[in-house]
């Protein structure tokens, strides 16, 4: 029987697991994360599905510590797989598996090789995004590719929704790769990185709204960081504005100077600096619902 170790986190690592147990792989031991407790926690726990299959697991600070690898080399791995897996894993720990170490990534890669690339994908417009098993070396998301599954991103999406497409398209990349894998003869095609770049992390204040930004880039911000991500704002005179669901609204008369919210018909809307506007479907005022009668006659500037 074909073992593993399994390092994973988050609904992609639920996912992925299951079909390695489904497809019949020993998984000897599973290395997860314990949940912070400042994090808003909206996806399923991998550390849950090795208590309902009897799965060891442990929950390291440090998964390359040297008690770390010593459990991973006792193991005995035929493969050791990371599945949206938050820390880097280092040579010793990749070289501790007899059959090669593999890794499920968020993106088509070459491209938003990197941090939270679901994000990135929608922040930057793109029309598609998927998942793609790789193999790992000591640099993030450069190894072989073998396979690949592209989802569309829709006008509209958030961000989850697309998540939600990822984590389906890499439960099937994986499905479909495990028997090549453990036969031996699944393809591995170098990457050119210069078809794609690397990103970094993103943190609450980096959701911060550009008022020069135009009305599709401004739409895209927002469904890229609304919930259960942390938000789309600006720090206004009356407070601070949190941005949750808008739908871009059609050209404005004349441009503002930088982008406005405004009250229009028991309705809201942000007028944009390229002439478009948005519709405003749920915002938040101090953390508070914000409603039309909640604006001055003149709006809020979000510069």
């Amino acid at each position: 029987m074909t073992r593993a170790v399994v390092f994973a986190y988050h609904n992609v690592g639920v996912r992925c697991l299951k079909a390695l147990i489904g497809r019949g792989v020993d998984v000897a031991l599973v290395v997860t994360h314990r949940d912070n407790p400042d994090e808003n926690i909206w996806f399923q726990s991998v550390a849950q599905v090795a208590r309902d299959y009897g799965i060891p697991a442990i929950t390291p600070d440090d998964p390359n510590a040297a008690e770390v690898l010593a459990q991973v080399q006792a193991a005995q791995p035929d493969f050791l797989f990371s599945f949206y897996y938050r820390h880097m894993l280092k040579a010793p720990l990749l070289a501790a598996a007899a059959r090669g170490a593999y890794n499920m990534h968020g993106s088509l890669l070459p491209q938003y090789r990197g941090r939270v690339p679901i994000n990135w994908a929608i922040i930057h417009g793109e029309t598609e995004t998927g998942a793609t098993l790789h193999q790992m070396n000591v640099k993030p998301d450069n190894g072989p590719i073998v396979d690949q599954m592209a989802v569309p991103i829709l006008p509209d999406d958030s961000a989850d929704e697309v998540f939600a497409k990822v984590t389906v398209a890499a439960e099937m990349v994986l499905w479909r790769s495990l028997p090549c894998l453990i036969a031996g003869d699944a393809p591995h095609v170098r990457q050119d990185l210069s078809l794609g770049g690397y990103f970094g992390g993103r943190k609450p204040e980096d959701g911060r709204i550009d008022a020069q930004a135009g009305a599709r880039q401004l739409h895209d911000f927002v469904r890229a960081l609304t919930r259960p991500f942390p938000g789309a704002f600006a720090d206004t005179a009356a407070g601070r504005v949190t941005l949750w669901r808008t739908l871009p609204a059609g050209p404005l008369a004349a441009a503002p100077a930088s982008a406005r919210l405004r009250a229009e018909n028991g309705l809201l809307f942000v007028d944009c600096r390229d002439g478009q506007r948005l519709r405003v479907l749920e915002a938040e005022l101090e953390g508070q619902p914000l409603l039309p009668a909640d604006l001055p006659g003149e709006g809020l500037s979000l510069a």
